[in-house]
Order: structure tokens, then C-alpha cells, then sequence
């Protein structure tokens, strides 16, 4: 599914130097990372990581998207927590590729009701929307 330009209300701007080790900063300066491989990569471990950035990305978006579903559904969403696991690892081709588990925890409401949040929170959030096809994405209620 893609949006035509005249839809797009907002565009982020970021640039990278020197890849996955050196720096990310967007045009506007509230952006401005150190990124570095995580030891687990062979890297130093020092700054942070693309997949760091997109997990931070993932849940925020998610999070909006649970909140916009639960007015829809008029359920109690405050309080509610999404966390976003992004691994990252070589694909069977020999290049490399995501998996994503979105685990989200809200509490005052029932874990039938939560599950049917975050499923259709999944169907709007764009993150999810980007992904789809692409990376494996798994949604828990915890």
C-alpha cells in the first residue's frame, strides 16, 4: 500500500556518516547520534545502532496506533507500555535481514482485549504497514 505524495503531512530528514559506524543526525539537530556495531556484531558497542533506532521508531509508532485504535474501541489504553525487539542476522540469500517482536503490556483492560488491540494496531501503525511482507513481526500481550 502506498500513499500518494499530496497525502504526505510530514517528511523526516535524516544522514549518516560513515555508515554503521560514525554518526546519524537529522536536518533539524534534535537528532544526533554516535552509531557503532554492538559487540554482538564485533563492533565497539559505544553508540547506538541502526536497530536500536528502529526498535525506538517501531514502539513510539505502535504505541500511537494502540492509542488511536482504543479511541476507536473506547477502551482504557493509559498506562500502556510497547516495547519493540528488532534482531537483526544473515538470511538464508547470504545478505542480511530484520525480524520484529512487539510485545505490549496494558493493563486495564482484559488479555482478549489486548490482544484485539495490538492486532489492529498493527493494521494501522505505519511501521507495521512498511514491514508487512518484509519482516517477520510478532505481537504478544504481556
Amino acid at each position: 500500500m502506498s500513499i500518494q505524495p499530496v497525502d504526505v503531512v510530514y517528511t523526516a530528514v535524516a544522514t549518516a556518516e560513515n555508515g554503521r559506524d560514525g554518526r546519524v543526525a537529522s536536518d533539524d539537530g534534535k537528532l544526533d547520534v554516535v552509531v557503532n556495531p554492538p559487540k554482538e556484531q564485533g563492533g565497539s558497542g559505544a553508540g547506538t545502532n541502526p536497530e536500536q533506532l528502529f526498535a525506538a521508531g517501531y514502539s513510539a509508532c505502535f504505541q500511537g496506533a494502540l492509542s488511536v485504535v482504543a479511541r476507536q474501541e473506547k477502551a482504557d489504553v493509559s498506562g500502556s507500555r510497547v516495547t519493540a525487539k528488532v534482531g537483526i542476522g544473515k538470511t538464508p540469500s547470504g545478505g542480511f535481514g530484520l525480524t520484529v517482536e512487539i510485545a505490549a503490556s496494558i493493563p486495564h483492560v482484559d488479555a482478549a482485549t489486548a490482544q484485539s488491540l495490538i492486532e489492529k494496531a498493527h493494521q494501522v501503525c505505519p511501521y507495521s504497514n512498511a514491514t508487512r511482507g518484509n519482516i517477520d513481526v510478532k505481537l504478544s500481550v504481556i
